[in-house]
């Protein structure tokens, strides 16, 4: 008999700001497949008992292959087990959530998606900003900062970037910043664009920086960082 899985939204690290769905289906879990950033105390809503499998990727350390995430997530369904897939902000942004819900359709596995917070909308709130704004900020765009290897996408929409009425956030973008800033400045885009640098949102770790994107791209030239970040930029109003 197929098992269950509950593709279930960490948000950006808080526990308090996991939906209550999210916090019922992780206690009733038989198995949790978790992403390195929703590790800590998330987990501890986790019944005793439970089987926790770290499946997190990070950048420059070793991580889990895709096709193994799906393996396992295949194997404890069918062995009739409630699996709890916990990713970090939101499911469905930047999540790899596509290739693991085709490997359970192809095998008849039921699932189901919790949606949660992201972490744009997290660290806007933190920063006690609105991502849009009435007349300046009419949309809002998620954008990924590097491709499989680690660059900068090649088929970027420049013109959707350098839209002045739109704020955009990028993920996974520290390291390509600096070249994405020029970019953006060689189409016409101010150098002195606000932009926001966000570590650890939600976290004892938090910690939000503001910039020009000229000045961001100066801070991150170079940088030898890790630490997972996002960054706004666009009217922001500081």
């Amino acid at each position: 008999m197929s098992g269950f899985v509950s593709f279930v939204s960490s948000g950006p690290g808080d526990p308090e700001l996991l939906t209550l769905r999210a916090a019922q289906r992780l206690g009733c879990a038989d198995v949790v497949l978790f992403d390195d950033l929703s590790r800590g105390p998330i987990l501890d809503l986790v019944r005793p008992g439970a089987e926790l499998i770290s499946v997190g990727k990070r950048a420059g350390r070793p991580s889990a292959k895709q096709e193994h995430v799906n393996r396992l997530l295949l194997d404890h369904a069918l062995a009739g087990r409630r699996v709890v897939r916990l990713k970090s902000g939101d499911a469905g942004i930047f999540g790899r959530l596509e290739e693991e819900i085709t490997t359970l359709t192809a095998a008849g596995v039921a699932f189901e998606i919790i949606p949660g917070v992201t972490s744009a909308a997290a660290a806007a709130a933190s920063a006690g900003l609105p991502l849009t704004r009435r007349l300046t900020a009419r949309r809002v765009q998620f954008v990924t900062g590097a491709d499989v290897s680690g660059a900068l996408p090649t088929d970027l929409n420049w013109a959707a970037l350098a839209d002045a009425d739109a704020t955009t956030v990028i993920y996974m973008g520290k390291r390509t910043f600096p070249d994405l800033a020029a970019g953006l400045i060689a189409r016409g885009v101010p150098p002195d664009t606000p932009a926001l640098l966000a570590h650890g949102v939600s976290t004892p770790d938090e910690r939000l920086e503001r910039f020009t994107i000229a000045t961001l791209a100066a801070h991150l030239q170079g940088a030898e960082t890790t630490t997972p970040a996002l960054i706004l930029y666009g009217p922001l109003a500081f």
